[in-house]
């Protein structure tokens, strides 16, 4: 029978066609299979130079988020060699220990804020006692910022625990610790002016718990934190000043003239909790309660504070939504949903994470897990890090290592926090292991004392993300990779 020779090459060359379209079918399966695989790997663990954890003596720029704009303020650790502490000469290294005592502290004080008989989470509610009145330890990361007309600069801690803003002010009628920049000169201020004792301001600010009864004719503000720190002085107005094109008239601060405590040579505090005197809530009209941070991966790089159209732009963050309540409104609250160790999701009950609830919090150093929660990430990391040798436990940290023996890297396991909204916080490398000395490092998480204690995500677990709170969109996004 005779063959047709065009048909004969239509069909040989579909035949060609087919098998070179299977090929690279299966060449792009294997592909994308091998690539998957790699990164189920890298989800799974970490490859980290123990140099990298350590402390430098000289400030780096970071390999992004080196960039401030002229909306971004700056964010250094306080004890680094990026500080503008550092002008007071060599930088000051607090140590260790006493880091940890004041972490420890601080968690103290804010739990006792929170009773044990708090309703656990339901249609992104939580029910809490009210406000005590207490106020808020500070925290280990500075901004810069400007009061005054003429502008003053001052060197302050920013904190999401804390709504009260406040600077150290000329007289010092009573006393001031020493700081860094000179005191805010209120008299050579042209926009400076107390607030009355009987205006509605006045009235706000001792419902926030930080008025005086004391008051008479200028509203008293008053502050004391957990560590026996303390404030007090005026409340007043004047212009505040982030940069150029953020400028603030008429914001309300405490003007502090009897001052002491655990400061450092830091002139004050910026508050950035939710309540209705803090520096998110007056400057709303602007910004739209829109502010972001990114806090760098060591205290020798720098990181950024942003607001409004700013908070965001860095990084493609994912939301998980913010949990509110009217009578506990200054802090941010989350709902945690469980954790993974190496890509393994450990079998905690949800009811664990609902029983104690979760804030997020700048100043806290080290999260704290409700015991039952710890004791499964505790086991499954020991478990993945069992090739290492192990070390006395230290201070807060009962799981650590001694990498003397000729370590240069180690392979430690991923953690990822799951929240709700399907969202997770894959921490960073330099979130998982903490310094101690030398050789020493630890597993960077703590156990609370019991499970119905307040959990908090501390700012070890957010170094290099850019953490997003939307707060009138009542949502809060974690953007990985936003500075280094």
């Amino acid at each position: 029978m005779a063959i047709n020779y065009s048909s004969f090459l239509f069909l040989l060359s579909t035949v060609l066609t087919l098998y070179l379209f299977a090929s690279c079918s299966l060449e792009k399966v294997e592909a994308n299979r091998f690539e998957e695989m790699k990164a189920n790997l890298q989800h799974q663990t970490h490859v980290v130079s123990l140099n990298s954890l350590k402390p430098a003596d000289v400030c780096s720029t970071p390999a992004k988020g080196s960039e401030i704009s002229s909306k971004l303020l700056k964010v250094a650790h306080k004890y680094g060699p990026c500080s503008p502490l550092k002008k007071e000469g060599k930088s000051k290294l607090l140590n260790l220990t006493q880091i940890l005592i004041d972490d420890q502290t601080r968690v103290n004080s804010i739990q006792s804020k929170i009773s044990n008989q708090q309703s656990t989470v339901a249609d992104s509610t939580v029910k809490l006692p009210a406000k005590s009145g207490e106020s808020l330890g500070t925290g280990n990361y500075v901004v810069n910022i400007g009061f005054g007309t003429p502008e003053q600069n001052f060197t302050v801690f920013f904190d999401t625990g804390s709504d009260l803003t406040w600077i150290q002010c000329l007289p010092c009628s009573r006393h001031c610790y020493t700081q860094q920049d000179p005191y805010f000169n209120s008299s050579a201020s042209s926009t400076y002016s107390n607030v009355p004792c009987g205006s509605n301001s006045c009235s706000q600010l001792k419902s926030t718990g930080y008025g005086q009864s004391s008051c008479t004719t200028n509203c008293i503000y008053g502050a004391s934190y957990g560590d026996g720190s303390y404030t007090q002085g005026y409340y007043a107005t004047d212009t505040l000043t982030l940069s150029s094109s953020d400028v603030f008239s008429n914001f309300e601060f405490g003007c502090g003239e009897n001052n002491d405590g655990t400061f450092g040579s830091t002139d004050g505090l910026l508050g950035l909790g939710r309540n209705q005197i803090s520096m998110v809530s007056q400057t709303a009209q602007k910004y739209g309660k829109l502010f972001s941070y990114c806090l760098p991966s060591t205290t020798s790089s720098t990181g950024f504070l942003a607001f409004g159209s700013q908070a965001g732009s860095s990084s493609s963050p994912q939301y998980t939504p913010l949990l509110t309540d009217s009578n506990h409104p200054s802090f941010y609250f989350l709902n945690m949903t469980g954790i993974s160790v190496g890509g393994k999701k450990l079998s905690i009950s949800e009811s664990v994470f609902t029983t104690s609830g979760t804030i997020i919090d700048s100043g806290t150093v080290i999260t704290r897990l409700a015991p039952t929660a710890y004791s499964a990430l505790r086991s499954a990391f020991r478990q993945a890090m069992s090739k290492y040798p192990p070390a006395p436990p230290y201070s807060l940290f009962d799981t650590c290592y001694d990498l003397s023996s000729g370590y240069n890297t180690v392979d430690i396991p991923s953690i990822v926090l799951h929240f709700g909204g399907g969202t997770d916080l894959n921490v960073d490398k330099s979130g998982i292991l903490y310094y101690i000395s030398s050789n020493i490092y630890c597993l960077a998480f703590a156990a609370n004392s019991d499970d119905t204690d307040l959990e908090i995500l501390g700012n070890t677990q957010q170094k290099t993300f850019e953490v997003v709170y939307n707060v009138a969109g009542g949502k809060l996004g974690f953007g990985a990779g936003a500075c280094t």
